[in-house]
């Protein structure tokens, strides 16, 4: 998980640099080519001036020789040579490299050179000229060390006031995130957004405020009908079960009705199960219980093994225990203590006569592993009312209340099979 802000910053920061690295060939391929354009004029105003000047001297055919030779002396980068009527070429613009005999160090280094036909003393001359053009390397390099220089700033600038300026303006958003994390149903308090002026904050508080509304009076409702439907289903179930039971104490039931009246009595007991199985689903989603006590596991577990002792007998069940001492917890110890139960009996009513039941607790997590046959369907084995074998005494519901709590718990259960073991873990 990363924060907003690192999202938005990542990308920036890879555009500037991207930009940055564009901007270098681009500078320097433009203050090369105006370089070179202000060298070819440089050139040429020096190539009209020199003859310009020979001419202003107006100088005879033998004295102009001298004086072009004594030039080529004084002037090692230009030439001058007359050539016929028939050799006169358009000025010709190029870059030649050779290596700078006049240095220390001989160092390979550019000239910017053209060649121009003149007329002096109404002769054509080719004049040809080169002009160093080293000094705008150093030029492009400096410009693009300014250029990176002043991006850096740029973007150290913009880091630096984009989190300052963060801090205030996320202010709001936050103190709404921490209300909403400290909300809770059961208490029904609602919460007070702070007042800002930005307006997508204030439709946010007014859309949180009235979605908060809503699920409090949803939530009342709901609370309202598990209670009610707790008691007044609960209350007719008790009494029917209780003539049942004086029914079946009645010595003058014959054969017949005594088993029709048994098997009314199995279902009620089912029906008044299932009834209190979707109450507690129904008060688990609805968040009716409170997370914050302290749980000894170790203790619940030890307990539950303890009450259903009698049962293990009953089928002759070997069980194995790897308990770990001191294991307390965050949670709900009724819901804790109706999974570990859960758990167990679905084990127990799964297991064969003379199976094997084994139950190990760790600080990360409680298992329990029964032996089986084949399988279970993974997809349908947290479902309500899914029916994994011919058992019917269960509700049915004995595993999807084991997800609700612990998805109510965050702790997560997993279910495998290996070894023609039934394998069911929660991971706390």
């Amino acid at each position: 998980m990363k924060p907003l802000l690192s999202k938005t910053t990542k990308p920036f920061i890879i555009y500037v640099l991207v930009i940055l690295a564009i901007s270098i060939p681009v500078y320097y391929l433009i203050i090369d080519t105006i370089w070179k354009n202000e060298l070819d004029e440089h050139n040429k105003t020096i190539a009209e001036k020199t003859a310009y000047e020979f001419n202003h001297l107006k100088l005879s055919d033998e004295e102009l020789a001298e004086s072009i030779s004594l030039w080529k002396k004084i002037q090692p980068e230009t030439n001058i040579e007359e050539i016929s009527s028939n050799n006169l070429k358009k000025d010709q613009y190029f870059t030649v490299e050779k290596t700078e005999i006049f240095s220390p160090e001989p160092e390979m280094e550019r000239y910017r050179c053209l060649k121009k036909v003149v007329y002096i003393n109404n002769k054509p001359f080719l004049f040809t000229v080169q002009t160093n053009i080293e000094e705008s390397r150093e030029t492009i390099a400096a410009i693009a060390a300014i250029t990176t220089f002043f991006f850096v700033m740029i973007v150290l600038g913009l880091l630096f006031f984009n989190r300052k300026l963060s801090v205030t303006i996320w202010k709001p958003f936050r103190n709404t995130l921490d209300g909403l994390k400290k909300f809770n149903l059961n208490h029904q308090s609602k919460i007070e957004f702070e007042k800002t002026d930005v307006t997508e904050f204030e439709e946010l508080h007014l859309s949180l405020s009235k979605l908060i509304e809503h699920n409090i009076s949803v939530y009342k409702t709901q609370k309202e009908f598990t209670e009610n439907a707790s008691h007044e289903l609960q209350t007719p179930l008790a009494i029917l079960k209780n003539k049942l039971d004086i029914l079946l104490q009645n010595k003058d039931l014959t054969e017949n009705q005594y088993k029709i009246t048994e098997e009314m009595n199995r279902a009620l007991t089912r029906s008044s199960r299932i009834n209190k199985n979707l109450l507690l689903l129904a008060k688990i989603e609805n968040s009716q219980f409170n997370a914050t006590e302290e749980i000894e596991l170790d203790t619940l577990v030890k307990q539950s093994l303890e009450l259903l002792e009698e049962h293990f007998q009953q089928k002759n069940i070997s069980v194995s225990t790897n308990i770990s001492s001191s294991i307390k917890l965050v949670g709900n110890s009724s819901l804790t203590e109706v999974l570990i139960n859960n758990l167990l009996i679905n084990a127990i009513r799964h297991t064969p006569n003379n199976g094997i039941i084994s139950v190990k607790l760790t600080n990360s997590f409680f298992e329990v592993t029964n032996s089986g046959t084949e399988k279970l369907n993974s997809e349908l084995l947290f479902k309500r009312f899914s029916r994994q074998s011919a058992e019917n005494n269960g509700s049915g519901l004995g595993l999807a209340i084991i997800k609700e709590i612990c998805k109510f718990q965050n702790w997560e259960i997993d279910y495998s099979f290996e070894n023609s073991s039934h394998i069911f873990s929660v991971k706390l």
